[in-house]
């Protein structure tokens, strides 16, 4: 156990898996032993903390010294929310005291990253007790406020896994003429579908980002551009592709459309479940319906792509990524910092304060979503087969396209052409 009045420092996990969480743990707990701090391991995030149950692993740098490639968490993980009360913030407190927790490292994405600065507020507010802390942004959606260019940890092999599966699956496509939809984790932002699909070469990929506006957009017209893909890749000649879709892109969508699917669920944090919607499914039926009524008949598979990634051993990229992270957090906290999320920016070790990541409006972890101005997402929309404005000027292109569609060009375009103005 912890010895009195010596440094004792408590790792945390919280949020969805992501490939690199035992690299960050070990780096951690290595660098804190040999500073001859004492290390806990907390078993499943806030959940045992807010019953005051000290359900914790005594760590050790024999015990974690060979963990660094492996994926998931020997800690477990919990989307547990312990700012949903003052009861929960005061037992996470007492029992962190009770274990003699000087210091706190929080491994998670912007929930977990709200909850320990809440968890920090409280301590220090109503009990008057300093808990020093430092959060390391993990995520495989890449939503965090780190400036542009700079990964969450566990992004880059959820995106190689995920290219993986799609390009396989692109193949398949080619192979036995027919389409799939893919739906990518991502509860918010677009990172992750639209690097699996540009790097996969995907047919099409569609993320929330390109409808940024407040106002929800029906579901209907996500139906109409992959409709559209498909009859654009049939006037070619091909009758197969890919598309890639965002799970966050079901945030954009009229919810009345979405509830005839009667399977939305909400997470700790009042988020939609999105692993629990059969988004999928619910593209599926509506494209077959879709294209069945302009007499296209089609054989269309859909996958949702995540769970398989969460928890894959870490790429070479994520497991220094996440050494050099666990060593910054550690570096951050001895050296008396606090208040802040961990990060590496040009070969530096910066500390970004809380206040700084915080929306000011919600009092929450602002998300970073893709830049649809950025030289990135215009090169990936280049490579795209959909819909595009100068396909609807007249000529030999639109009667093409039409002729595939079974319709007159006017048709054509009285039909699809709005999809082209978002």
């Amino acid at each position: 156990m912890a010895t009195p009045g010596q440094n004792t420092l408590a790792i945390v996990c919280g949020g969805g898996p992501a490939p690199g969480i035992n690299s960050v743990i070990s780096s951690i707990t290595i660098e804190a032993k040999k500073s001859g701090w004492d290390v806990y391991g907390v078993y499943d995030g806030f959940a045992n903390l807010a019953k005051g149950e000290k359900k914790v692993v005594f760590l050790t740098i024999d015990a974690v010294s060979r963990i660094h490639s492996d994926g998931g968490s020997i800690l477990r993980i919990s989307r547990f929310n312990p700012t949903k009360s003052d009861e929960s913030l005061r037992k996470v407190v007492d029992t962190l005291i009770a274990l003699g927790v000087t210091h706190l490292v929080t491994i998670g994405g912007d929930d977990t990253a709200y909850a320990v600065s809440r968890i920090a507020d409280f301590a220090k507010n109503h009990l008057g007790f300093t808990i020093s802390f430092v959060h390391v942004p993990k995520t495989i959606d890449n939503d965090l406020p780190l400036p542009e260019g700079i990964p969450t940890f566990g992004f880059e092999t959820a995106r190689s896994l995920g290219t993986q599966i799609v390009s396989n699956l692109m193949e398949d496509a080619k192979t036995t003429g027919r389409w799939y939809l893919i739906v990518a984790m991502g509860r918010t932002a677009g990172h992750l579908a639209l690097g699996i699909g540009k790097s996969a070469g995907a047919t099409l990929t569609i993320i929330p980002e390109e409808f940024p506006g407040k106002e929800k957009i029906p579901l209907a017209l996500v139906i109409d551009i992959l409709a559209g893909s498909v009859i654009k890749r049939l006037a070619a000649g091909r009758g197969y592709g890919v598309s890639v879709i965002a799970e966050g892109l079901i945030e954009k969508i009229r919810r009345e459309d979405l509830e005839v699917a009667d399977c939305l669920e909400y997470d700790d944090h009042g988020h939609v479940r999105y692993a629990e919607v059969n988004f999928s499914d619910v593209l599926k039926k509506e494209l077959l319906a879709g294209l069945a009524s302009v007499g296209i008949k089609m054989t269309v598979n859909n996958k949702e792509v995540g769970y398989e990634v969460r928890c894959a051993p870490p790429n070479a990229f994520d497991i220094e990524y996440t050494r050099n992270l666990g060593y910054a957090a550690f570096s951050f906290l001895r050296g008396g910092g606090t208040n802040a999320l961990i990060t590496i920016q040009n070969n530096q070790i910066v500390p970004i304060p809380f206040g700084e990541i915080l929306d000011p409006v919600t009092g929450k972890t602002r998300i970073r979503m893709v830049n649809t101005e950025s030289i990135q997402y215009r090169i990936a929309r280049e490579y795209m087969i959909r819909l595009e404005k100068r396909d609807f000027l007249p000529g030999i292109e639109l009667e093409r396209i039409a002729v595939a569609a079974g319709m007159l060009p006017e048709e054509f375009r009285k039909r699809f052409q709005y999809v082209t103005d978002y």
